[in-house]
C-alpha cells in the first residue's frame, strides 16, 4: 500500500500529531477541518474525488468526556455520524476496494468498574463519550478491512493534572507508543477489535513517573468536582496485542 495515499483524520490532535511524527507514515494526507469536514458527507465525497485514498487512520473525535457531556449532540454528530459518513463513502464508491481502516476507539466502551477487560467483554459504556465511540464502532464493523483499537493514552510531557487518584486504575500508554502500535497494525493483516494498553496501574502511579510533583487523592474527591461518571478500573487485557506484536 502506498503510504502517501493514507488519510489521517484528526491530524492536529494529540494522537494525530504523534502519528505524523512516528516515522511509520510518510507523506500522509492530513487535511484541516476546512479541507475535510467528516460531519458533512459532501465534504468527504469531494475530498475522495481529489485524492486516491488507500487507507484511513481515523482519530478525529470529540474525546474529552467533559465536552461530550456538555454537548452531546455535537459529540453524536462528530463521533458517530462523522464516522458513519466515512464508512458510507467507502461502501458507496469502493465496495470492492481493500481500503484499510484503522479506527481509534476507547476503553470507555467497557463498564469501567472491574478492569482487565478482554475484547469479548460486554460493551456497556458509563458516559456519553463511551456511547458515542461504541456507536462509531458499529459502523466500522460494516467494512471488510478494518481494525478497531480500544485504548487510552496520555502525553508524558503534558500532564495537566496537579493531583490524581490512587484508586483509579487504567492501562493508559504514552501517545508515542500508541502511534507506533497503529503503524504496526496498519501494515498487518489483522481484522477486528483489539485492546492496546500497558500494565494495570493507578493513574497517580503512572503520572507520577513523569510528573514527580503530582499529588495523590481519592477518586471520590474527583467525582465531587465533575457532573459525569468516570471509570474506577478501566484496565485492559492486552494479551491479543502482545501476541500479535511478537
Amino acid at each position: 500500500m502506498s503510504l502517501k495515499e493514507t488519510l489521517l483524520t484528526g491530524a492536529s490532535g494529540q494522537l494525530g500529531s504523534h502519528i505524523v511524527q512516528s516515522g511509520f507514515f510518510r507523506n500522509l494526507l492530513t487535511p484541516s477541518h476546512k479541507e475535510l469536514d467528516i460531519c458533512r458527507a459532501n465534504s468527504i465525497s469531494k475530498y475522495f474525488q481529489k485524492h486516491t485514498v488507500a487507507g484511513i487512520i481515523h482519530c478525529a473525535a470529540i474525546a474529552r468526556m467533559k465536552d461530550c457531556e456538555k454537548s452531546p449532540i455535537e459529540a453524536l454528530e462528530t463521533n458517530i455520524i462523522g464516522t458513519c459518513n466515512l464508512v458510507k463513502e467507502i461502501l458507496k464508491n469502493c465496495p470492492n476496494k481493500e481500503i484499510r481502516f484503522i479506527h481509534i476507539s476507547t476503553d470507555g466502551v467497557y463498564a469501567g468498574h472491574k478492569g482487565r477487560y478482554t475484547e469479548q467483554a460486554s460493551a456497556i459504556p458509563y458516559n456519553w463519550y463511551g456511547w458515542t465511540k461504541l456507536g462509531a464502532e458499529c459502523a466500522v464493523n460494516l467494512l471488510q478491512n478494518f481494525c478497531i483499537i480500544r485504548t487510552r493514552f496520555f502525553d508524558p510531557f503534558n500532564i495537566p493534572f496537579d493531583s490524581y487518584a490512587v484508586d483509579s486504575y487504567t492501562s493508559s500508554i504514552p501517545a508515542t507508543d500508541l502511534a507506533n502500535a497503529i503503524g504496526l497494525l496498519f501494515n498487518s493483516d489483522f481484522i477486528g477489535t483489539i485492546n492496546i494498553g500497558g500494565k494495570r496501574l493507578s493513574d497517580y502511579a503512572r503520572y507520577k513517573a513523569f510528573k514527580p510533583s503530582i499529588k495523590p487523592c481519592r477518586i471520590e474527591e474527583i467525582e465531587k468536582t465533575i457532573d459525569f461518571k468516570i471509570s474506577h478500573d478501566a484496565s485492559l487485557n492486552s494479551h491479543l496485542w502482545k501476541t500479535l506484536k511478537k
